[in-house]
């Protein structure tokens, strides 16, 4: 890798640059690493918060340097002129970009001879979290338990009606009501929650299915939720099943299975360990409980999806935990461990909880209960 690292995003959606400058900004900019101090290259709009918050970075006016440009003779200067130019004040003609910068922009650095290599791991210091970093995904996790501490409530204190059909506060309670509740508990708590899970039924056999609809009293409820820290970025995640009243046999021991599952998964979330490992033992169990995986009636049953991810910037990051995965865990990473099984005759269970890799095992930091009924 070249030692000049070049990235064009904004820092609202984009993990790597929010990680690499620590600064929140809704449009593109331009982040160029020397090798020692980073500059960033912003519009007018954002240079006096940036110098504020951002000290260890040096701020660049995007507009000083299309004014220059300009009387250069560079009639319409865009961020591919800037990039070149900052380049060629240090005599350098390429640089290291993650895989997924702008097309458009690479082709016109290449029009302006700028060569680009691209990296699937640009920082590949992201996997593994300081202290700071767990500070900080703890903190949204706290968020993300918040809400479920206000679902589990609004399902408490809901009446059983007709058909099972639950009732809040006078009205049925959806998917979407209950979604709201715990979305709203969230931003209360300076967390930002998009696509929260409140699958009923059958709903939950479709582990991403949102839910919709009625929710109902005698079958498993999922729960999925993870917001975004307002303040850092960072994610939390979590899941619970429950039920509001009493569970069937059949889902009772589904969820014991599912509980255990976890379990074995957890005990074996620790340095060196193979990632494909800790998925298949928790398989390897759940077959030996008479849950099997495969597709019957044309849909996928038992446990089709992975174990778990990394945790910090993005919801979903390096490294996996499934049976395609490689590699083993190392110090300081930070993954979901989230075993489940779906049958549509019963519905689904998942469990879903955030640990740190350590020599010595696990170190759970959700608090959260594991409950069936409520």
């Amino acid at each position: 890798m070249s030692d000049t690292l070049l990235m064009v995003a904004d820092s609202e959606r984009d993990a790597n640059m929010l990680y690499g400058t620590g600064f929140f900004a809704g449009d593109p900019f331009i982040y160029l690493n020397f090798g020692r101090r980073p500059h960033i290259v912003l519009n007018n709009l954002e240079i006096d918060r940036a110098r504020r918050q951002v000290p260890h970075c040096r701020v660049v006016s995007l507009s000083a340097c299309q004014q220059k440009l300009r009387r250069d003779g560079v009639k319409f200067p865009g961020f591919a002129h800037v990039i070149k130019e900052l380049l060629r004040e240090r005599k350098i003609r390429r640089a290291t970009v993650p895989d997924d910068f702008p097309l458009g922009l690479a082709r016109e650095l290449k029009k302006l001879e700028i060569k680009l290599k691209p990296s699937a791991n640009f920082f590949p210091e992201r996997e593994f979290k300081s202290a700071d970093e767990v500070r900080k995904i703890s903190a949204a996790l706290m968020m993300a338990e918040v809400g479920m501490a206000e679902g589990m409530q609004a399902l408490r204190l809901s009446k059983i009606g007709r058909k099972r059909q639950l009732v809040y506060r006078g009205l049925p309670l959806t998917s979407e009501r209950l979604r709201a509740v715990i979305d709203c508990a969230i931003l209360q708590a300076s967390g930002l929650a998009a696509n929260t899970i409140v699958a009923g039924g059958k709903q939950g056999c479709d582990p991403h299915e949102r839910g919709f609809g009625p929710l109902r009293a005698r079958e498993p409820i999922i729960l999925d939720i993870f917001p975004r820290s307002q303040k850092t970025g960072y994610f939390g995640d979590i899941t619970r099943t429950v039920v509001r009243g009493q569970a069937s046999e059949a889902v009772k021991k589904l969820y014991d299975t599912v509980f255990h599952g976890q379990k074995i998964g957890l005990q074996k979330v620790r340095a060196g360990t193979s990632t494909a490992e800790i998925h298949e033992c928790i398989l390897q169990f759940f077959t030996q409980r008479g849950y099997h995986t495969g597709k019957r009636n044309g849909r996928m049953e038992g446990f089709f999806h992975g174990t778990g991810h990394g945790l910090g910037l993005d919801i979903h990051e390096a490294p996996r935990i499934g049976a395609t995965s490689r590699g083993k865990l190392i110090i300081g990473q930070v993954v979901t461990v989230e075993p489940g099984l779906y049958y549509p005759e019963i519905g689904g269970v998942r469990l879903e909880d955030v640990a740190l890799v350590t020599t010595n095992g696990a170190k759970n930091l959700t608090r959260f209960e594991k409950v069936l009924e409520i």
